[in-house]
């Protein structure tokens, strides 16, 4: 699993879908200053990286999560990857929005998702987990389990490890920020003077300024 983290972590760095940069910040929707921004969409436009993926997830989820009946992606970052997953795995697929329509039928949950069923859930990448569990309390509240979540990837917030374990889900992200904070400074993408900026970085992302 280890050696998978850091091949993935490398195909983000290389495709652009993360970006790091300690010297600037970017500013997440949150209003977090961050040294580092993902966008795990970017891909879906690289083959070899999106099929590296989505082998990566049915790999994980065949030696975590042997027994469920079907992949739910969390809107919208993960839809396409969760269809990817349940066609290769031959399961239904549905997908949570993060809030229902306000019109039309009003659905949170889009697909056919049968009362009784366990559910799989997929995401693009993890920060807090807020509204990845948003998801999962929706799943819930359709009366289907949730076994798990797997994402591609993961900053390993303390929050993020703490809501998880209050809300009993089990989470198995394929690359994380250790990963990919060891490959950047192996391959000198960062310097060793970047790696402390870096960690404190995630130890208080939410008072964090460059």
């Amino acid at each position: 699993m280890e050696q998978v983290a850091k091949q993935i972590a490398a195909k983000l760095l290389q495709i652009k879908a993360i970006k790091l940069e300690p010297a600037n910040h970017f500013t997440w929707a949150s209003g977090w200053f961050s040294p580092i921004y993902c966008d795990n969409r970017k891909t879906l436009s690289y083959p070899e990286v999106r099929n590296f993926i989505t082998d990566s997830f049915v790999k994980v989820i065949k030696e975590h999560f042997a027994d469920f009946d079907v992949v739910a992606g969390v809107a919208t970052g993960a839809i396409a990857q969760g269809v990817l997953v349940a066609k290769a795995m031959n399961k239904p697929f549905v997908y949570v929005r993060s809030k229902a329509k306000e019109h039309g039928m009003g659905n949170q949950i889009e697909g056919y998702l049968e009362s009784g069923k366990k559910v799989l859930v997929i995401e693009d990448l993890i920060s807090t987990g807020g509204s990845s569990l948003s998801a999962v309390k929706a799943i819930r509240e359709a009366h289907c389990e949730v076994i798990g979540m797997c994402a591609i990837f993961t900053y390993g917030f303390q929050k993020a490890d703490d809501n998880f374990h209050q809300e009993n889900v089990k989470l198995i992200a394929l690359s994380n920020y250790d990963s990919l904070i060891e490959h950047a400074l192996e391959t000198g993408y960062v310097s060793e003077n970047d790696l402390k900026l870096l960690q404190e970085w995630r130890k208080n992302p939410a008072t964090w300024k460059k």
